[in-house]
């Protein structure tokens, strides 16, 4: 990409670009003194940078934020949020808007402390926790690409955007970002620009007390474009670092000299600028040595006039929709594809008919993998991988090729060993739009991805994370890798869907709700076998539990149930086989499947009241796994067959017999609930 002038003609004067650069710097200090909180060091050494990427590299229409072929922009090190803030403010969004920025992290105002996509539309992702920001837009940057083979055409690239972002110190320290980084040089993603603010200085002091590697050394090992900038206030050659990077079909990593606190006369270039207002007296002193004698939250005319991006934007923005509809006329099915899924984000509508029929005895895990085989093809956008676990997690498209630094066609993502950036990237390919990603490892590795899935929660993005090996019927391998916390775990974050399965037809539709849910899915899947549960009513995994059986003793089919029953995945057959022996003792008992408690939560008090009847204090959850929470489920008078330490390395057999995971076992916990 080329840099373009801020206007035709010539770039603005250099007085002006100051002017500008240092109404970033005053917004800042401002927002953050009024907060009484914040972090005004960052904005003020990086504000260079934002005058130039906003100014005259990205491509962006405030008057339409969500235009498909924008340029993203990713603040990694989101502490230093009203950087972002005052940039979007100033580019003529609608909102962050001058109050916005007067009430910065303040109550009700879309100006958090760290940037918060679902708060303001500018904002791409949210960041903060470092190094995810690092992810998310390496996951831009890889959906970017696989939307451009597969709907680019010659002579009609239609997708033609980049990813650009500001780093830190931090972020770089972080392993996600080296996970992620290892991948992005591997895959030659061309289209991202990193730009590295290289200030020397953490919360605790200067950097090289913890941090004393050659990063660009690493990035250099990694496969980036780097290069270095030693002077932030040298805006050419800025611009002239961005323009390399731009031309080059490696990622960059632009490492950028900055002073934090840039101007504060006692504060600059050390921590004291970090994260606290830089006070009164200092922020007069900054200002007076800049020459600025306006009042706080001043814009002045001409660095409004100049740095407004709106007629500029709509420009850009109307030259791509022309170039669309060029695309449209030679390639029309494509066009109509494009706008389903990059515009509209919608499923195609008859997507569901190619859901299979799942009724073999069969580990869940292998389920799952049918079900990604038969939709593939009717829903392109499924779009993910695994974490060098592909054979066991059964997340191959077959025949899809993989995509790679030569092929970027491929249906299968190869991960490697990068449980944390893989969850990190496919947050960014989710917020990136145009394609669903899915991800995988064993349930154990979501101690692995746990951060990544909880922004996925936080920014209710459609990521499906297929989770096999999901108990200790994993076997052999022993407790290193048999999840026993993890459930509850993942059941505590808001937002998050967690999906257990018990046969081939609840996986079958728990891929259905992941696929049509707006936000977050976990699929918990078993290793070994399981068999069919036979019929249930429809849309009963929806509804999150269900009433898979009840069964009476002989002659008496129409008494209620004396004991509740209540399973999940593997565990449900063990129900079943309760509820025979307990009818043979002559006790009604009703079998429930609970597959998501989160969709048992959402449903009225009376489909949940009809499932577990509130007259029936005897119930008995059954869950192979640490059993913190379903008290909210079987009450004071249920009793909770459940995992009450770390499992053992033997055949899965041995293993649910030793730790009651039987028919005999779950049987004698219910008589023994109705002797008491």
């Amino acid at each position: 990409m080329t840099i373009l002038s801020p206007h035709p003609g010539a770039r603005m004067s250099a007085e002006l670009a100051q002017r500008s650069i240092d109404t970033v710097r005053t917004l800042a200090m401002d927002a953050v003194q009024q907060a009484n909180s914040g972090h005004p060091g960052m904005p003020m050494g990086c504000a260079p940078m934002a005058y130039v990427l906003f100014n005259e590299v990205m491509r962006l229409d405030p008057t339409q934020v969500d235009w498909p072929d924008r340029d993203r922009f990713v603040l990694s090190a989101g502490h230093g949020s009203m950087l972002l803030y005052a940039a979007l403010h100033l580019a003529g969004f609608a909102r962050p808007n001058l109050d916005d920025l007067q009430h910065f992290r303040q109550w009700g105002s879309p100006t958090a402390g760290h940037p918060e996509n679902f708060l303001l539309d500018a904002v791409e992702t949210t960041t903060g926790p470092l190094g995810q920001g690092v992810a998310n837009g390496i996951g831009m940057a890889l959906a970017a690409e696989r939307l451009a083979a597969e709907f680019n055409r010659p002579g009609h690239e239609i997708v033609d955007h980049r990813v650009y972002g500001i780093v830190s110190d931090g972020d770089l320290m972080e392993g996600v970002a080296a996970e992620a980084a290892s991948l992005a040089g591997h895959l030659r993603l061309g289209r991202l620009t990193y730009l590295y603010d290289d200030n020397a200085i953490t919360i605790d002091g200067r950097t090289e007390i913890a941090f004393t590697e050659d990063v660009l050394a690493r990035f250099d090992a990694y496969g980036w474009h780097t290069q270095r900038v030693e002077d932030v206030t040298d805006l050419d050659a800025l611009r002239a670092a961005i323009a390399a990077a731009d031309a080059d079909e490696r990622p960059s990593l632009i490492a950028v000299r900055t002073v934090i606190g840039h101007g504060a006369p006692n504060k600059a270039g050390t921590s004291k600028a970090h994260g606290s207002p830089l006070g009164p007296d200092e922020i007069a002193a900054t200002k007076q040595a800049m020459g600025w004698d306006l009042e706080p939250f001043t814009v002045p005319d001409d660095v409004r006039d100049h740095l407004d991006l709106s007629e500029r934007g709509r420009e850009r923005r109307e030259a791509w929709e022309q170039r669309f509809a060029a695309y449209r006329e030679a390639h029309p099915e494509l066009a109509d594809e494009f706008e389903r899924r990059v515009v509209r984000g919608e499923l195609p509508a008859d997507w569901t008919d190619a859901l299979p029929t799942l009724d073999d005895k069969a580990a869940t895990r292998q389920h799952s993998g049918a079900v990604i085989n038969a939709i593939a093809e009717r829903v392109p956008e499924l779009f993910g991988g695994s974490a060098d676990l592909a054979a066991s997690n059964n997340t191959d498209v077959e025949g899809g090729g993989d995509f790679s630094a030569t092929d970027r066609t491929g249906r299968n993502v190869r991960f490697g060993v990068r449980e944390h950036a893989m969850a990190s990237i496919a947050n960014g390919m989710a917020l990136h739009g145009g394609v669903i990603p899915y991800v995988a490892t064993f349930l154990i590795f979501t101690d692995y991805c746990r951060p990544a899935i909880r922004l996925s929660a936080l920014m209710q993005q459609r990521v499906v994370y297929v989770m096999t090996h999901d108990s200790i019927g994993l076997g052999e391998d022993g407790p290193t890798h048999q999840p026993v916390e993890h459930l509850p775990a993942l059941r505590a974050i808001p937002g998050l869907t967690v999906l257990r399965p018990a046969d081939g037809a609840e996986t079958v539709a728990a891929w259905k709700l992941a696929l049509e849910h707006d936000g977050p899915s976990v699929l918990a899947l078993t290793r070994q076998g399981l068999p069919p549960l036979g019929d249930r009513p429809e849309g009963a995994v929806e509804r999150g539990a269900y009433v898979l059986r009840d069964v009476h003793p002989d002659g008496d089919e129409g008494a209620d149930p004396q004991v509740v029953l209540i399973g999940t995945g593997s565990e449900v057959q063990l129900c079943l086989g309760a509820a025979e022996q307990l009818a043979a003792d002559g006790v009604a008992a009703r079998v429930v499947s609970m597959p998501s408690w989160e969709r048992f939560a959402a449903q009225d008090q009376a489909y949940r009241d009809e499932v577990l009847p509130p007259q029936v204090r005897a119930r008995v959850a059954v869950e192979a796994a640490a059993g913190f929470g379903w008290e909210r489920w079987v009450g004071d008078a249920g009793v909770i067959v459940a995992m009450e330490r770390f499992g053992a390395s033997a055949p899965a057999e041995k293993l649910f017999e030793v730790f009651g995971f039987t028919v005999e076992h779950v049987t004698e916990v219910a008589r023994g609930l109705l002797r008491a």
